[in-house]
């Protein structure tokens, strides 16, 4: 054998060319041209020990800018207990990950249980899946639903506040498809419902918003299930998990379906993923909800066990049946999730949302008072809020100079959407895990840039 890591001798790689009628490696390949063949070896360096691998990466990850994150627009800084970590690094968990025999994992298929059932409370909806990939992969999967319960349908109305990789990939989804995605324009920084009423044709399946949206803006869906249900459509809301914990539920504004990411709740940044997306439905459309739904039983002894349940579909059926391409679920990071649920209570999750919201005013209010920055709009918001630079150098002077003193100031929000409007807009982020000496230290820091 010539490389130990490749399992084939000569002797197999000899008959299987002898198999398909060729003489040898470079007769396999005589069709490709010469510039796609490599005239010299590939430059791999000889190997090294595991000591001087370990320093290697040190060194790199000794790179990485640290410092305090006030960043947000979809990933969120939030405080994780221990227990997350330590419970879900346990072998009998990481090893059944997405297992294809679930019902081996009784332990992983309780996790699960337990993580719909939290859902379901959270939201108020009546039935949830055991995790989807993504909040962005929710929505397109939420736009599946709606063409596929009503007749004749091929748009779906979507929020111009969403954010804007959902908007992305809602775009991308309805690709090829005969599908479109339409968008309501915004106004003051929330959905201008007042044009919905004139865009709910025949053709329209349903309609996707987002609260807080991707401003971080609180949005009021008075009236919007009504006007949605009249016309035989349904209704999706896009919510921050954690926010639940103090605004109105999806259940409350009337919707059909619920959607969005769970990465608040025991999953770190991690520079961006892996995340988890969440989906609950009413029980009207239990049998469109994709992925897997764990249900529990008993067995043959009268032993409560779990097992997946609604399994018609997926990698079980036809393709073509399927009610969607996903086949699995985020099973691990769910099972943090429900960790840190399960750590926090209810009452936890309570202070929790609620200490964002209070320190996110708190900053909010006195970097309003400043010269040179203004909130852009005077629209509720939750942890999360947009502030506009009078111009573009005193917006890189500010980032800059509290960069240099490790404060991570906020995103960019031109740096998403690349819009031009958006080039003076900072979105500042401010989680439960903000400290007040934290805040004190962005407020100083501001002050002395801003005078």
């Amino acid at each position: 054998m010539v490389y130990p890591y490749i399992p084939h001798t000569d002797e197999d790689r000899k008959r299987m060319l002898e198999a398909i009628g060729v003489g040898s490696i470079e007769e396999l390949y005589a069709s490709l041209t010469e510039d796609l063949l490599l005239s010299d070896s590939v430059p791999i360096s000889h190997g090294r020990t595991e000591d001087e691998v370990l320093r290697m990466i040190t060194a790199i990850a000794q790179r990485n800018s640290t410092g305090i994150p006030f960043l947000g627009c979809g990933c969120y800084d939030h405080l994780v207990p221990s227990t997350v970590q330590t419970l879900a690094s346990l072998p009998s968990f990481v090893t059944a990950y997405t297992p294809y025999q679930a019902e081996m994992s009784q332990g992983l298929l309780q996790a699960s249980y337990e993580f719909q059932s939290m859902i379901c409370e959270i939201t108020g909806m009546d039935v949830s899946n055991a995790s989807l990939y993504d909040g962005a992969n929710s929505a397109a999967e939420a736009a599946t639903i709606m063409i596929g319960s009503k007749r004749k349908s091929k748009a779906v109305l979507v929020s111009g506040t969403l954010h804007p990789f959902t908007l992305q990939v809602l775009h991308t989804w309805a690709l090829g498809t005969g599908n479109e995605i339409r968008v309501l324009e915004e106004k003051n920084g929330v959905t201008d419902l007042k044009s919905l009423h004139s865009a709910l044709t025949d053709e329209v399946a349903g309609l996707i918003v987002q609260t807080p949206n991707r401003y971080g803006l609180l949005e009021d869906f008075s009236t919007v299930a009504e006007q949605l249900h009249e016309k035989g459509c349904l209704f999706a809301i896009s919510s921050d998990i954690l926010s639940l914990a103090i605004q109105k539920s999806p259940a409350e504004w009337g919707a059909d379906i619920a959607i969005g990411d769970t990465q608040a709740l025991g999953l770190p940044l991690a520079f961006g993923g892996p995340s988890c997306g969440y989906m609950a439905v009413t029980k009207a459309l239990m049998r469109k909800i994709p992925g897997r739904i764990v249900g529990a039983t008993v067995d043959g002894q009268g032993r409560r066990g779990y097992t997946l349940t609604l399994q018609a579909r997926e990698q079980h059926i036809k393709r073509e049946k399927a009610s969607s391409n996903v086949c699995s679920n985020q099973a691990l990071a769910a099972l943090m999730t429900t960790i840190h649920l399960s750590s926090l209570g209810w009452s936890g999750m309570v202070e929790a949302a609620q200490q964002s919201y209070v320190k996110a005013h708190y900053l909010a209010y006195h970097l309003a008072q400043l010269p040179g920055m203004t909130l852009v709009w005077d629209v509720p918001f939750w942890c999360e809020f947009p502030l506009r630079f009078s111009d573009s150098k005193k917006m890189r002077k500010f980032l800059q100079e509290l960069r240099n003193e490790g404060i991570f100031a906020g995103v960019r929000l031109s740096s998403l959407t690349r819009e031009t409007k958006d080039e003076l807009v900072l979105l500042v982020a401010v989680t439960e895990k903000r400290s007040r000496e934290e805040l004190e230290l962005y407020l100083a820091a501001a002050r002395r840039v801003m005078k």
